[in-house]
């Protein structure tokens, strides 16, 4: 794998993407612009199976699949979706977490979005827009034959990690009895109780420049993963919250899951009650 996450080679077109809202330049740090940027970050690969790279942003750039489609036509895509109320909540929680979102209430970031879009936020900042993934994924399944995709779903990861990954492995041709350590979580989302403690997590600093000369990366991610969350709070979303926010979503996901040909059920709010709806309504009982 790529040593840098989030190359987003193949994402804006050669354009600059928006950067407007707060700590939105620091995206840019790992973007490679030129194709031999690109193919330096793999110059370490030798007679490896798959080589890839991880880049959030391709699902959501109008381009990214097909110039992929182009330059790669044999590639194989991997994607990776979170139920999209909680997905917004968890975007809200990192960017409130490095202390970017000033906002304190939920429902009045996502009240913000679209001013937030029009002035030119990063994507990260699109709370709502960034779950519906139907038109999302529709290039993909245009440039791609549907055997050379996985649409794997989170809950399904969290509950059975070593099921997917094996799946994965075989998708990809190399060794599925492989078990990766996945005892270290990364990149944990919450609210600081020290923001100044937070951004030596977070962010970039000498400390952590000269840790990475004295010990292993592996067991730098594992100190972090361990001290980490004890600056954080990790307050849920109101179950009111996650339900009218889902509600909102109920038709991008019946599109959704006939797009990806899985059931999505789980993702969906309850139905309303109608029985306990007749029997409050004095009307309806009349």
């Amino acid at each position: 794998m790529s040593p840098v996450k989030e190359p987003n080679y193949f994402a804006f077109t050669g354009q600059e993407p928006d950067c407007a809202g707060p700590g939105d330049r620091r995206v840019l740090k790992s973007r490679r612009k030129s194709k031999a940027e690109y193919l330096e970050l793999f110059t370490g690969a030798t007679d490896e199976i798959a080589v890839g790279e991880v880049s959030v942003v391709y699902l959501g750039d109008d381009s990214a699949a097909e110039r992929i489609a182009a330059e790669y036509p044999d590639a194989r895509i991997i994607v990776f979706l979170r139920q999209p109320a909680d997905r917004a909540y968890s975007a809200y929680m990192h960017l409130r977490r490095d202390g970017y979102e000033p906002l304190a209430s939920f429902a009045d970031a996502l009240d913000a979005e679209k001013d937030r879009i029009k002035q030119g936020y990063y994507v990260h900042w699109h709370y709502h827009s960034r779950g519906l993934y139907t038109n999302q994924l529709r290039p993909w399944f245009e440039h791609f034959k549907r055997e050379q995709i996985r649409v794997y779903l989170y809950q399904d990861f969290s509950q059975q990690p070593f099921a997917i990954l094996a799946d994965l492995f075989r998708f990809l041709g190399v060794d599925d009895d492989f078990l990766p350590d996945i005892s270290v979580r990364h990149n944990q989302s919450g609210i600081a109780r020290s923001q100044s403690l937070q951004n030596l997590f977070s962010q970039p600093h000498p400390a952590k420049d000269w840790l990475k000369r004295i010990m292993p990366e592996r067991f730098g991610h594992k100190l972090i993963s361990l001290m980490q969350p004890g600056n954080l709070k990790t307050p849920a979303m109101t179950e009111q919250e996650r339900s009218q926010l889902s509600e909102s979503y109920r038709d991008e996901i019946l599109q959704l899951q006939e797009l990806i040909q899985q059931d999505l059920s789980d993702w969906l709010p309850p139905e309303p009650d109608l029985a306990d709806s007749d029997q409050s309504d004095p009307k309806a009982a009349g």
